[in-house]
């Protein structure tokens, strides 16, 4: 019996909310948080200058614990696009080199790397045969040009997990810089930097980080990261509280800023940062361990209810490749818009994508809330 973590998030009556792959709730202890970060700024006496280099960092420490890296690799973004964009406009391309998206992937992963086309960098979208790409067809379509590939994690589309060791692997072996977008998995899966050949991460806050909506960050290979060309000099990064207390802080760039250099403009950002290292306390406190058996049980319970002879599971029923992302449809797919509103004038909140009827099932779930979605899908 696992622990009933729904008594940490706040709870409406009659409403279940099964769609954390679109937005996760603050937990209690984050709501706290933000509370606190208005009356700083609404009794601005409280709003103490050290708070501006006391929230990153405190957020900066959360993060490592969770991925496995020391508190400076980590820079702090407002979204998973931003450390792509990071990469493409720092990374020092050269006219013929290739990067490899994945067709059909989340347009987070594909967008930020078409506007290198301009520049003479060749953008490749490959055509998984199978829902998701696997190692052994990844080789056959690296050649002497290619520089980086890009994927999710766990498939926004159709929540298929990739196996990222293997493809780390062989991108290690080849030269290829490898960077993943993990924002449907980081929260509900555990995840090291250290233990996975990999040499970029990115991710939003807002969804199984359960943070404020405007939060992200990435991780970059201290040696990838040094190398980028990027033009970026964030004051507050480079000046200390002690330099603003003086008359005329002196103006130079500092080259010993490692991660912080990138990180994005108003790191204090109280309203969102300051709730969602809460949250993200919260989630190491309950560990990512234990989270993980908590939303397997939910979405085995999911799968073991679904009426085989009424619906469709489109997402793995089970093995490395499943997530918290699972697919259905009914076996007339015209009737899944109907299911989706009838679904939602009952109070369970799911999500359609291309066609397809999405459940994200989280921490903050009960074997209650996916019995309740079954008992409706039933009666539909």
């Amino acid at each position: 019996m696992t622990k009933d973590y729904s008594q940490d998030f706040a709870r409406v009556e009659g409403k279940v909310w099964l769609n954390c792959a679109h937005q996760g709730p603050l937990p209690n202890a984050a709501v706290d948080e933000a509370h606190e970060a208005i009356v700083w700024k609404t009794t601005l006496h409280l709003l103490r200058d050290e708070l501006f280099f006391d929230v990153p960092l405190r957020l900066r420490h959360a993060l490592g614990k969770l991925i496995g890296t020391p508190p400076e690799d980590i820079i702090l973004g407002n979204s998973a696009s931003y450390g792509l964009h990071l990469l493409a406009n720092g990374i020092r391309w050269r006219a013929g080199d290739e990067v490899l998206v994945v067709a059909g992937d989340f347009p987070a992963d594909l967008f930020p790397w078409l506007g290198l086309e301009k520049r003479g960098v060749n953008v490749r979208f490959v055509e998984p045969r199978q829902e998701v790409l696997q190692a052994e067809e990844l080789e056959s379509h690296l050649t002497k040009s290619t520089k980086l590939l890009c994927v999710t994690y766990v498939h926004s589309f159709n929540g298929h997990a990739v196996d990222v060791q293997k493809l780390g692997e062989l991108c290690r072996a080849k030269g290829v810089t490898f960077v993943i977008n993990c924002s449907q998995a980081l929260g509900a899966r555990a995840f090291d930097v250290s233990r996975i050949a990999v040499d970029a991460i990115t991710n939003v806050g807002f969804k199984w980080l359960c943070g404020p909506y405007g939060t992200g960050f990435c991780w970059i290979r201290p040696e990838l990261r040094e190398s980028l060309d990027y033009n970026q000099a964030y004051w507050l990064a480079m000046l200390t509280p002690e330099d603003l207390a003086k008359e005329l802080p002196r103006v130079t760039l500092r080259s010993d800023l490692g991660a912080r250099r990138y990180d994005v403009f108003g790191t204090a950002n109280f309203f969102n940062f300051k709730p969602w290292a809460a949250a993200v306390e919260y989630l190491l406190e309950q560990g990512i361990d234990r989270i993980e058996t908590h939303n397997n049980s939910l979405v085995s319970r999911l799968i073991g209810g679904l009426d085989p002879k009424r619906y469709d599971l489109l997402s793995p029923r089970e093995g490395a490749a499943r997530s918290t992302l699972v697919f259905v449809s009914h076996k007339d797919s015209k009737r899944n818009s109907e299911i989706y509103e009838s679904l939602r004038k009952s109070g369970v909140y799911i999500a359609s994508r291309a066609g397809k009827l999405r459940f994200s099932p989280h921490l903050y779930n009960t074997h209650d809330d996916i019995d309740h979605a079954l008992s409706i899908l039933q009666a539909i």
